[in-house]
This record gives C-alpha cells, sequence and structure tokens, in this order.
C-alpha cells in the first residue's frame, strides 16, 4: 500500500448558474442563510484534507469574499471559459506545493459526506483515480418530444464529484486534453489513459442545478435545525459634544451617546442579542472596552461578527426585534433607514428586521434625557448539535 501524502481539494465554482435562473450564480445563492459555496467549503473540512483552493469566475471577487465570509482560504484562482479551463488553471497553480492528490469538486455538490472522501482516499491507495457513483434506479428513454424506446439500465451509473487523482497524473492531462467541451474530470483521465476506480456516491451529493433543487435543499436543512430566541439589553448616557450614532446611522441632535466605541446602543444590544441565541457570551467577551482597538469603533463591526459567529455556526438568523427607549430625538422619520441598514448588515429581508421605539412618560433617566436605551429579542435557527 503506498503511503498517504497531502492532499488539496480543488473546488470549480466559477459558473454562471444560468439554469437556476436570477442574476446571482448558484454558488453565491443563500440556502438556511449561507452561501452555497461556503457549505461546499464546510463540507470539506476533513483530516484527509491538508488545503482548499477555490476557482471563482470573472468578476466574481466581491461574491466571492461576500459568500466565505470567515473562512481563512488562499486568495481564488481565476477560471477559465469552460469548468475544464477552470480546472486546469486551478490545478497549475497548485503545482509545485508538494500535493500528491487532489480532489476535485464542484460547488453546485455542496452537501458532500465525510464518508465518500473516506472511500476516495482509500480508492487512491490503490489506483490512480476514483469517482463516486451510484446507480441508474429510474427508467430511462429516449425522447424526440413524445417518449420513445426504454434503454437498459444494466452497466450504467450516475457518476459524481469530488473526483479523486494522483495529483501529477491529472494535471498532466489536463494539459495534453485537446477534445473539446469534457463533462468531467474522470473523462480527462481516461483520455489520458488513466484507469479509474468507482466507490458508492451519495444521495446528498445530487447536483442542485433547478432553482426547485435549491428550494428543496433549504427545505432540507430547516427541518433539522431548531429555534433559539437570544435577549439584549443595552444603554448609554447623552453628552454634549458627542455624535449620535442609533442603528448604523448618525441622527442629527443636539447631544450624542458616550461610550467606547460609537456608543451605537440599538447595535450593541442587537449584538447581545444575536450572541446570546448563539450561546457565546455577550459583547464584552468578543469586544472588551478595555481594548483602545475599539475605542469609536464603528459598531455595525460587532453585529457583522456576531453574524459570521451564527454563520459558522450554520445558523440561520430568522428575525429581530428592537425597541429604542427614549424621549428624543423622534425615531419615526429614522425608522425605515434603519431596518434597511440592520437588514443589511444581518443580511435579511428588510421585513425580518422590527423597529420600535417607546418612551418612558418622563420617567427614569431616559425619561430625564440622560440617556438613551435599547433592547432586542433575535431568534436564530441553529442545528441541534450547536
Amino acid at each position: 500500500m503506498e503511503s498517504r501524502g497531502k492532499t488539496v481539494a480543488l473546488l470549480v465554482a466559477a459558473g454562471s448558474g444560468s439554469r437556476t435562473g436570477g442574476e446571482v450564480p448558484k454558488q453565491y445563492r443563500r440556502i438556511a442563510g449561507k452561501a452555497v459555496l461556503a457549505h461546499a467549503i464546510d463540507h470539506l473540512r476533513h483530516p484527509a484534507i491538508d488545503a482548499i483552493q477555490v476557482v471563482i469566475g470573472a468578476d466574481q471577487e466581491a461574491a466571492y469574499v461576500e459568500a466565505i465570509g470567515a473562512h481563512a482560504l488562499p486568495p481564488p484562482v481565476i477560471g477559465g471559459a469552460t469548468r475544464q479551463q477552470s480546472v486546469r488553471r486551478g490545478l497549475e497553480a497548485l503545482a509545485g506545493h508538494g500535493f500528491d492528490h487532489v480532489l476535485i469538486h464542484d460547488a453546485a455538490r455542496p452537501f458532500l459526506p465525510a464518508g465518500v472522501i473516506d472511500r476516495l482516499q482509500k480508492a487512491l491507495d490503490m489506483d490512480q483515480a476514483a469517482v463516486p457513483a451510484l446507480p441508474v434506479v429510474d427508467t430511462l428513454a429516449r425522447t424526440d418530444g413524445r417518449l420513445g424506446d426504454t434503454i437498459a439500465r444494466d452497466g450504467l451509473v450516475r457518476v459524481q464529484t469530488p473526483q479523486a487523482f494522483r495529483f501529477a497524473a491529472i494535471l498532466k492531462a489536463h494539459s495534453a486534453w485537446n477534445g473539446g467541451e469534457a463533462t468531467d474530470d474522470a473523462q480527462v483521465a481516461r483520455a489520458a489513459g488513466i484507469g479509474v476506480a468507482m466507490v458508492e456516491g451519495a444521495a446528498e451529493l445530487e447536483k442542485l442545478t433547478y432553482e426547485a433543487d435549491l428550494a428543496r435543499a433549504e427545505a432540507r436543512l430547516a427541518a433539522a435545525l431548531t429555534s433559539r430566541t437570544g435577549l439584549g439589553f443595552d444603554v448609554h448616557p447623552l453628552a454634549s459634544g458627542e455624535e449620535l450614532w442609533l442603528g448604523g446611522l448618525r441622527i442629527p441632535h443636539d447631544k450624542g451617546l458616550k461610550g467606547h466605541s460609537d456608543a451605537d446602543v440599538v447595535l450593541h444590544a442587537l449584538t447581545d442579542a444575536l450572541l446570546g441565541a448563539l450561546g457565546a457570551g455577550d459583547i464584552g467577551d468578543h469586544f472588551p472596552p478595555s481594548d483602545p482597538q475599539w475605542r469609536g469603533a464603528p459598531s455595525s463591526l460587532f453585529v457583522e461578527h456576531a453574524r459570521s459567529l451564527a454563520e459558522s455556526a450554520r445558523g440561520r438568523i430568522e428575525h429581530v426585534d428592537l425597541t429604542i427607549i427614549c424621549e428624543a430625538p423622534k425615531i419615526g422619520p429614522h425608522r425605515a433607514a434603519m431596518r434597511e441598514k440592520i437588514a443589511g448588515l444581518l443580511r435579511l429581508p428588510i421585513q425580518r428586521v422590527s423597529i420600535k421605539a417607546t418612551t418612558t412618560e418622563r420617567l427614569g433617566f431616559t425619561g430625564r434625557g440622560e440617556g438613551i436605551a435599547a433592547q432586542a429579542v433575535a431568534t436564530i435557527r441553529l442545528p441541534e448539535d450547536s
């Protein structure tokens, strides 16, 4: 048995995803609050995989950065006009980095079971290439618009990705390929005389091709999540000479809120609500007021951090509800802009963000105009094991 060397996963995410419809390529569409590409990256985190390299399309850099969130990955490789060209560019970028094996995977198959990776790695101990495959169970027939003759299923399989190869062999095969567009990398390998073994695939690896596929994946993931609720509360004093930031907006007022950061009491309460739902402590644990780097910092950073934690936990923020407690300024004229700002920070439809305002009938410190308080409730759907 050959000893196993370093393995890299080459994740191809360069397509336009035109068959799913819409303006956003399917690898950047969101399922359960997270981009398809991010789901694919998460499912490639495996003890047998030493590195992940993503290949994206031209002009997709901004969408890529937003999709991967907090994932620490090397810069993406820019793909070519066809999938085969994109894979070749990815392999060429990885050449010389000491990888012995490569798993070439499509981002459109994001829910990769760990068992498939195990089977592919074991197959590479004996063969130069291996692919996951499933038997064909449906009746197959020819068609010219009407149902024609059936085709025997014997000897037919459905081939999936990731497809595993000895790195040097598949790089050489792609470099020598001149057969036009290849349907997959196994075709390129076979054309170069490389024998390809098969291992058992998985139903979870079905490709996301049409809008209905995304909807089914959303429903399947949602059914496996449980709702958790967090409560946040914060208060800051009003002081002359300070800017007033509320809900991510600078509000004209004769006084502003005083605090270590920009003292946005609304976003602080929201951050604590999100952290509470995640069971992740409070804002002071993540952004200590004793740390000078947060002096004057925009509180939007705190909200984005909490959202990133939710995404890393495979969670979906369902809804947030905020109440601002003050005598002045009037919140009504700014409510719509606040909702829009917070929806953007959380990557939510604006309908899932509620903002209300109330007074204390001139009672207490808020009634005397000495400060502003805010409370927030956040609902997050999380896997039961989170």
